[in-house]
């Protein structure tokens, strides 16, 4: 059985920074695309960053590029999001996602992905 379990999340200042973590457990990432989506209060899940199975390209959302990484470390089994520059909007609650494949370029849609992680919330607030 896959599991996700996210941590790091909660109250921080705009233009700081914050890690999510997100352990894995169940699923090997040597051979999974990743990926982070999240959603603020009445809005939709939105993917924002993903990383690629095989050459583990990454890719972003446009909201996001330039201030947020995704990373992943096989040996830990944990995915990574490195929030830094954070802004008010950026506020939700933050899921992460995973889904096996050998070699596959991964996307930003919720429909690539068939395991996921509770959630953990952000809050950027003064």
């Amino acid at each position: 059985q896959v599991q996700l379990v996210e941590s790091g999340g909660g109250l921080v200042q705009p233009g700081g920074s914050l890690r999510l973590s997100c352990a894995v457990s169940g699923l090997s990432l040597d051979f999974s695309i990743i990926a982070w989506f999240r959603q603020a209060p009445g809005k939709e899940r939105e993917g924002i960053s993903c990383s690629s199975s095989g050459d583990q390209r990454t890719n972003y959302a446009d909201s996001v590029k330039g201030r947020f990484t995704i990373s992943r470390d096989n040996a830990k089994a944990t995915i990574y999001l490195q929030m830094n520059s954070l802004k008010p909007e950026d506020t939700a609650v933050y899921y992460c996602a995973a889904d096996r494949a050998f070699s596959r370029i991964c996307l930003l849609s919720s429909k690539e992905y068939g395991a996921w992680g509770q959630g953990t919330p952000v809050t950027v607030s003064s």
